[in-house]
């Protein structure tokens, strides 16, 4: 039998309506069930093509011990984190300061009025070494929760105090911080294997955005060096799909290797701006043709008939992470035929060990050659390994990612000269405005015919951008008004005295916390997004020119402490030409 996940359209809730465990969805029902019956709350926030929350669901959500314990002693509810990004941003926070650091699935343990206690991510069923399994930590919980509830509830109170404390703007900051950044990046720099510390090792495209404008600016050839270094490898390395194109998740080795499968929109649409940045920067065509391809990728897989560009794909196949993407050389050799299969082994580095357990990921890594056309035999393995498995796809059409993927579509236009990326990006823009805007208020998601909740500052930072770069692309007024009609709401919605902007507005849901996010994770901040837009607006209009100042001071606050998780706002000050 389904529990209530099967009445939700997010494809991540849906993959659990036939838990035995008796998720609710985030809302009322759940909260006064558990006021009335006097239970804790079990939240669990993740996404669809996750590879641990596939994992965790697996090993406890569709085991019947773990339901029975769940549902006799708790309520437990389930959050898409991409359809409520206000939810995981709080929680998320929640969960770092608890124990020092946060993933999904985020597993979190909190009283009837979303106060929390208890935090962590995945956790297997039972002990492993040092690891706490779920089932001894629902154990324990209750136990706590039924004898000495007095101190779970002291413990949620220091920790929603402790972040609920917002730093007002400075008015004086005198640090330059993209010439510190610029250092601390040469710092962390990997000469060997390009990229910034160890593995894992994320493509964070606005970091090399900035290096690449900071190079532009300062004329220093050790940021362009660690700029191309880093888009080559990515490229050279299994991260980049040399036979179906576009870029995974993240890379779980220091030479760009082995991905963690998983495709994110926002990551691809981000690539595509920061190759476009180094084509401009160098000329040199392999960026322009890297960027083409990824959206190649995204044209063929990841955009819907009517416009929007989907979400994720699946690092998953069968259960398996990667399976989809992994050969053997007689694989290939089966496929291509004899001379051309073993032509495409050695080029591609699929040999009889493997480098994945026991398979191939295709690469680069081993061989000068990386322009060298494959294009023929990638065409054919393309199409038969899509008849070899199944590869889940989140089909939920987001405000905030489709707005950087048409900014990406937008600049590869402009990059290229060809009409077609233009025509995607004007697409995508009216599939928004069709479905995920109503008068001034923009939404999360939609799929199905059914939108999700109101829009948070990421969506409205992210429309905007898209807004400005349609405009750069085509001069038509109607975008450069709709950016202006925007970033008007958002000031007016969002604003706080102390400056910046809340991560949700006067629409939005109360939570038990209201962030300002300034740090740039996977994607640019709101925040710092909003001071890039800020900036842009007051260079085209002359309007926003307070704003974009008080803007650029509230994020360079928080900046000073570590410059190179700022990125998009270092970008923002180089385009505005301002030193702090």
């Amino acid at each position: 039998m389904s529990n209530r996940l099967e009445f939700e359209v997010s494809p991540y809730l849906l993959q659990h309506k036939d838990n035995p465990v008796d998720w609710y969805p985030w809302g009322e029902e759940a909260f006064e069930k558990a006021k009335n019956e006097d239970k804790p709350i079990f939240l669990s926030i993740g996404y669809s093509s996750c590879h641990w929350c596939h994992v965790i669901a697996h090993e406890s959500f569709e085991d019947e011990e773990i339901a029975e314990l769940l549902n006799r002693d708790f309520i437990a509810i389930k959050v898409d984190k991409e359809e409520r990004p206000d939810i995981d941003a709080v929680y998320m926070s929640v969960c770092q300061a608890i124990t020092g650091n946060g993933g999904w699935p985020t597993s979190i343990f909190m009283t009837p009025d979303k106060k929390p206690f208890f935090a962590g991510t995945y956790f297997p069923k039972t002990r492993v070494g040092a690891m706490i399994g779920l089932r001894e930590l629902l154990i324990a919980i209750k136990d706590k929760w039924d004898k000495d509830r007095a101190s779970l509830i002291r413990l949620s109170e220091e920790v929603i105090s402790g972040l609920n404390n917002n730093s007002p703007a400075s008015e004086n900051a005198t640090i330059d911080l993209a010439h510190i950044a610029s250092q601390q990046f040469k710092e962390i720099y990997d000469e060997k294997y390009g990229g910034f510390g160890r593995a894992p090792k994320f493509p964070t495209p606005h970091n090399i955005l900035f290096l690449l404008s900071y190079y532009e600016k300062y004329k220093d050839k050790d940021c362009l060096k660690m700029a191309e270094n880093t888009l080559i490898q990515m490229y050279r390395g299994g991260l980049f799909d040399h036979i179906g194109f576009g870029f995974s998740r993240y890379s779980t080795d220091k030479k760009f290797l082995v991905p963690h499968f998983e495709k994110m929109l926002y990551d691809n649409a981000l690539l595509i701006l920061a190759y476009l940045k180094a084509f401009e920067a160098t000329k040199n065509q392999l960026y322009l043709d890297i960027a083409e391809k990824t959206a190649s990728y995204i044209l063929e897989e990841m955009t819907s008939d009517e416009g929007g560009f989907y979400s994720a794909q699946d690092a998953d196949s069968e259960g398996e992470e990667g399976k989809y993407y992994l050969f053997t050389p007689n694989e290939i050799i089966s496929v291509l035929g004899e001379e051309k299969g073993k032509e495409f082994n050695r080029h591609f580095d699929i040999t009889e060990k493997g480098n994945f357990e026991c398979k191939s990921i295709p690469n680069l890594l081993k061989t000068q050659y990386i322009t060298r056309d494959f294009s023929n035999a990638c065409s054919v393995l393309k199409k038969y390994r899509k008849t070899r498995y199944f590869l889940h796809r989140d089909d939920k059409i987001l405000t905030s990612w489709n707005g950087l993927m048409i900014s990406a579509m937008c600049k590869l236009y402009l990059a290229s000269g060809k009409e077609n990326y233009l025509n995607v990006a004007k697409k995508a823009d009216s599939f928004i405005k069709s479905h995920l805007k109503e008068n001034n208020t923009l939404f999360v998601s939609y799929r199905e015919g059914k939108r999700g909740a109101k829009g948070f500052l990421g969506e409205y930072s992210s429309y905007i951008f898209a807004q400005l770069e349609l405009y750069n692309a085509t001069n038509d007024k109607q975008y450069l008004d709709e950016s202006i009609t925007m970033t008007e709401k958002v000031i007016e919605d969002f604003s706080d005295t102390d400056g910046g902007f809340y991560l949700y507005g006067a629409e939005n849901e109360e939570l038990i916390l209201k962030p300002k996010e300034t740090y740039d994770g996977a994607i640019p901040s709101g925040n710092s997004l909003m001071a890039y837009n800020l900036v842009k607006l007051a260079q085209i209009t002359d309007k926003f020119k307070e704003q974009a100042a008080k803007q650029l001071d509230f994020v360079a606050t928080d900046a000073i402490k570590y410059p190179v998780g700022y990125s998009m706002l270092l970008v923002a000050l180089l385009e505005e030409k301002r030193t702090y």
